[in-house]
């Protein structure tokens, strides 16, 4: 367990900060505060603070030039690509028959100009070698030499392969059968179109005639007024997701206790198109042994359809639907928080999924639309007659995202109403103490998401009923194993090395917030408090304080090694760009 000091950081630059009296912000123990130019002089030096009053002006000046405010106007932007000279897939598998596309192949052939031009390896360990035996990306792998040979052969270790012999870590994968029949729509839906042929008299061509009569209402759009967030200003674009609970990182939230987990918001109509990138959010590790997925649509033919493609194709415990989604390109097609709205067919989605899954139908909602309209207490009995087998509850409307605390009293209201079909509460959980508050309501469980993302330990804190005073050497052990798991999942390459780094620099951005408990005054933190600047313990605890995304960057370069030079990163706020 960490000690209450801070090693390597002289007396002169400990005490500067201000008294922990503003509402809002974290109380931290005095003998840690320090001021901004302090901070980033101690991260930008790597070992000491800044001492020069000329050269701390000289860095107060530099913050101040720092672009500020939010990117609006982010542009959708492809994935970069880092590894443009890449070598053939045919040379990779080391395939005994020639590439197809012989003269006309984009690829390099030529591996001795392949290896003169390839980026250099990171690492000396490869994990996907360690791990199963044999390394499938081979000579593209930026860990190659752990198992190319002389001759530059890719080695394989026959005895752990063995071992993994009939083990299938992740499912769920995309069949590519079933993607050529989703793309030609030859793929039956019997069971969707005899629930739909029971509400509308047509069947599925007057159910698209109702769909397309919906689009031209205006109903999605609410007309509200109240506090908005980054979420409200910079709206989320077609195809542009959070990049958080992916399966690397449910993997880390298993190992620490998690219980359940739950695959990212799929779109009903891109998994409906055999979109490769939406199926690949439906994808379980091994180690999830209580998984579901959630999808996210407007009508009832699309979401039954979809319910009844994932119960025939994908190994599921249970199917949720997000009504509680609040971004604006969802809301106001009438999906997430839109179907709150839409009892009708809300209900006619819920009783057509049912009709066709084998596994229990759970749906998230938030307490309402408006901030100060509550609706949710209205829709759970009725949902209770619709067949939803459990209900999770956000203590918050659409309209007010995280600018206020989550209402538990009004969860414990709806855990009333909703008995005897479970509901789960959510909100401003980050600690034990907070989610056994949360249990003294009537709520059945609980569910994690900022917390989780903030402190993935916090499950191992609640199972143990502690406030765990994490190392940050610990912490960067955590990183480290999200690196290797997102290598497993993503590619061990350069461009799956990359994509990597982004999810692990999306990730950060939610570490960042937490202060180690052995530096608080008062135990533990909340979820909504802002820390002030202060130093850790260490030079690597007060590096992952920040919450500059260059710092981010050098966590990341421990891990992955340097970015590519013409690697660039855009988060919400301009001051934490990285180009």
């Amino acid at each position: 367990m960490a000690t209450e000091t801070a090693p390597n950081i002289p007396s002169e630059c400990l005490g500067h900060g201000i008294e922990e009296t503003d509402k809002g912000r974290a109380a931290i123990k005095t003998q840690f505060l320090t001021t901004k130019e302090q901070f980033h002089a101690l991260l930008d030096s790597g070992e000491k603070c800044l001492h020069d009053p000329d050269e701390q002006e000289r860095t107060g000046k530099q913050d101040s030039k720092r672009m500020r405010g939010q990117n609006k106007s982010r542009p959708h932007m492809k994935p970069t690509s880092y590894d443009t000279r890449r070598l053939c897939p045919s040379i990779i598998q080391e395939r005994e028959a020639k590439c197809v596309f012989g003269d006309k192949c984009k690829f390099f052939h030529d591996v001795a100009e392949y290896m003169a031009s390839k980026p250099a390896d990171v690492g000396e360990r490869c994990y996907l070698y360690d791990t199963f035996g044999k390394c499938h990306y081979g000579l593209s792998c930026r860990f190659a030499r752990a198992h190319i040979s002389a001759d530059l052969k890719n080695l394989v270790n026959e005895e752990r392969v063995e071992e993994m012999l009939g083990r299938k870590p992740v499912r769920n994968s995309l069949d590519k059968d079933l993607q050529w029949r989703l793309r030609k729509k030859v793929v039956p839906f019997t069971a969707s179109d005899a629930y739909m042929k029971s509400v509308f008299k047509g069947g599925p061509k007057e159910a698209k005639k109702a769909q397309s009569a919906d689009n031209g209402k205006r109903w999605a759009i609410v007309k509200t007024i109240g506090p908005l967030t980054d979420t409200d200003i910079i709206k989320l674009r077609q195809g542009e997701k959070k990049q958080c609970g992916n399966l690397p990182f449910r993997r880390i939230c298993k190992r620490f206790g998690a219980d359940i987990t739950c695959g990212e918001m799929a779109m009903c109509t891109n998994l409906l198109q055999g979109q490769s990138s939406e199926w690949a959010l439906l994808k379980r590790h091994e180690s999830e042994d209580l998984f579901g997925v959630q999808v996210e649509g407007c009508f009832p033919d699309t979401m039954t359809r979809c319910a009844e493609l994932l119960n025939n194709n994908i190994d599921v415990d249970f199917v949720d639907i997000n009504s509680g989604c609040p971004i604006d390109l969802v809301y106001k097609k009438g999906g997430g928080c839109g179907l709150m709205t839409r009892t009708n067919k809300f209900q006619q989605i819920i009783t057509g999924m049912n009709s066709v899954l084998d596994v229990p139908l759970t749906v998230k909602i938030r307490t309402g639309v408006q901030e100060k309209t509550n609706i949710a207490h209205k829709l759970i009995p009725e949902m209770k007659t619709w067949g939803v087998s459990m209900i999770t509850l956000h203590g918050r409307s659409r309209e007010q995202r995280y600018t206020k605390s989550a209402d538990w009293d009004y969860i414990n209201t709806c855990s009333q109403l909703a008995s005897p079909i479970p509901l789960f509460g959510n909100g401003d959980i980050l600690s034990y103490v907070d989610a056994m508050k949360a249990r003294e309501t009537n709520v059945s469980g609980i569910m994690l998401a900022r917390g989780a993302l903030i402190k993935p330990w916090i499950f191992t804190e609640i199972k143990e009923g502690r406030n765990w005073d994490i190392s940050s050497s610990e912490r960067l052990d955590i990183l480290r194993d999200f690196t290797h798991y997102g290598l497993e999942h993503w590619g061990s390459d350069t461009q799956g090395l990359e994509k990597t780094r982004n999810f692990l620099l999306e990730w950060l951005s939610f570490t960042c917030r937490y202060i180690p408990v052995g530096l608080l005054e008062r135990v533990p933190q909340r979820i909504n408090e802002r820390p002030p600047y202060y130093f850790g313990r260490d030079y690597l605890e007060s590096l992952m304080a920040s919450q500059h995304v260059g710092d981010w960057v050098k966590i990341s370069e421990m891990l992955l090694g340097p970015v590519p030079t013409n690697f660039n990163f855009l988060p919400k706020h301009k001051a934490n760009a990285y180009k």
